[in-house]
């Protein structure tokens, strides 16, 4: 995983930024145009080929803010036409990724290479060990036959100087599920029909290639058309900013929202709701119940391991609660879930009660745009109205187990355990998992009853959107979970 603060990242939020000023300036579909050039201005450096091309893939990058897709782009259509599209649609359009052409490496295949650092040692563990004899040593140097080669990394597992490494595609060896491969132009094609939305191949490409396609345009014109905007925060955001959630709640407040909604609230409903549940499926007999707050996690299962299908729990998430909550009280809203996750973007679009949702990065940008710093607002934090520790606590691997723990009758019955990251080695767990719920593998007394999923190694402060280092928003975490309510 690429570090939080990368060139890719800093560009992709310093067009939203841009974007943003020109909405506030009511000059977004004249304005647009020039944001390519201004940011790769002739005479500065190029990243790429030229400074042609540099432009054209940031006009790419523009149009995905806007919330558009670039696959089957039309090189004659301005950015002016895009920015009217984004002011005039409706509802956010499938799907929520997109992939920039242009910006694409079109990475070789995920092979091994022979370094300068080979020593052509007469020991030779690397030829010695390779079972399809593809390695031979000529030239004072190990050489790899591709076409003999079937990438087990033997060779790179023996080599006593590590010479050999092994270069990867990026996305791909990001993707959990097998979703992206290349297409006969060697770029890169996201099959949407295995697809989880973890966001894994977003943060982990080097050139920025997967970009996720920004719902801030539209969020911005109905607060500016002065509709009731109603802001509803994931307990992750209020990891991301330095500040109590008074001083974030008062921030969104002046960026435009017309209430705010705290969504560990929602949680606090699911966990209600989740113990419950548990505790009827062990008085019927089942063996085994997860968790369904992360919508990648149950993505993951309706598509790849059906096993586990009548294991997830029925109860919904905390987004969805917390949207029920808002409509009840202002009925004629527009509701916004802001998180660090691409998923609950595709669990927003089958929600009825979510309207739109914003990433991390996009409420980084507005208030960046505005000028706001949730940290210099005077906190005003109460007890009023909080959540419940243990539902601050949902951002984090393991809490939502352990919301559900201290809401059971009987905490004894609960045996827990948490998947913590859904990549290769946690979609084996989950099938594992799948077999024993199909009875492929044994059950007893020890195996665990209660699967707590995160798709995000750490949880939700780890997701694909967020600004802070997952290590620094942990801390954070600790303090609002603690400034919560006893449960």
């Amino acid at each position: 995983m690429l570090n939080i603060n990368n060139n890719s990242s800093n560009t992709k939020r310093e067009i939203l930024i841009r974007i943003i000023k020109l909405m506030m300036e009511d000059n977004l579909e004249k304005g647009v145009h020039f944001i390519p050039r201004e940011m790769a201005p002739r005479g500065s450096e190029p990243v790429g080929c030229c400074i042609f091309h540099d432009r054209e893939i940031l006009r790419q990058r523009v149009i995905a803010r806007l919330g558009c897709s670039v696959e089957n782009l039309d090189d004659a259509k301005p950015l002016a036409d895009y920015a009217a599209e984004a002011l005039a649609r409706e509802k956010p359009t499938w799907p929520m990724l997109t992939v920039l052409d242009e910006a694409c490496n079109a990475c070789v295949k995920s092979h091994y290479l022979v370094t300068n650092g080979c020593q052509a040692c007469i020991a030779r563990p690397c030829m010695m060990n390779c079972g399809r004899k593809a390695i031979s040593i000529y030239n004072h140097r190990a050489h790899i036959d591709e076409e003999k080669c079937v990438n087990c990394g033997l060779c790179m597992n023996n080599c006593p100087y590590h010479a050999i490494i092994r270069i990867p595609v990026p996305c791909e060896e990001a993707c959990p599920v097998g979703a992206i491969s290349k297409d006969e132009n060697g770029k890169e094609r996201i099959d949407y029909h295995k697809c989880i939305f973890c966001g894994n191949c977003m943060r982990n490409c080097p050139f920025g290639a997967m970009m996720d396609k920004s719902q801030i345009v539209d969020v911005l014109k109905h607060i500016m058309n002065g509709e009731k905007v109603v802001a509803m925060y994931a307990p992750a955001i209020a990891t991301q900013f330095k500040s109590t959630s008074n001083q974030l709640e008062e921030a969104l407040k002046d960026a435009g929202f017309f209430d705010v909604k705290e969504v560990a609230k929602g949680a606090d409903r699911t966990a209600d709701l989740e113990a419950k549940e548990f505790e009827e499926r062990m008085e019927r007999g089942d063996k085994l119940m997860t968790t369904s707050c992360c919508p990648a996690y149950v993505r993951a299962v309706r598509r790849h391991v059906p096993e586990l299908n009548n294991c997830v729990s029925e109860t919904r998430s905390p987004m969805h609660y917390i949207a029920e909550m808002t409509k009840k009280q202002y009925p004629d809203c527009i509701s916004v879930f802001i998180g660090p996750c691409l998923a609950k973007r595709r669990e927003g679009m089958d929600d009825e009660f979510v309207d739109y949702v914003i990433s991390v990065e996009e409420l980084y940008a507005l208030f960046a745009a505005k000028e706001i710093e949730p940290p210099k607002y005077e906190n005003k934090e109460s007890d009023k109205d909080k959540a419940t520790k243990s539902g601050r606590s949902f951002a984090a691997s393991g809490g939502v187990a352990e919301a559900v723990k201290i809401r059971l009758k009987d905490p004894s019955i609960l045996r827990a355990t948490a998947i913590n990251g859904l990549g290769k080695e946690g979609m084996k767990q989950l099938a594992d998992f799948g077999k024993i719920n199909a009875g492929k593998l044994p059950y007893n007394e020890d195996t665990p009853n209660l699967v707590e999923v995160m798709a995000c190694e750490g949880g939700c402060i780890a997701g694909p959107c967020v600004i802070v280092n997952p290590k620094a928003a942990n801390v954070q975490l600790k303090k609002y979970v603690e400034s919560g309510k006893e449960d």
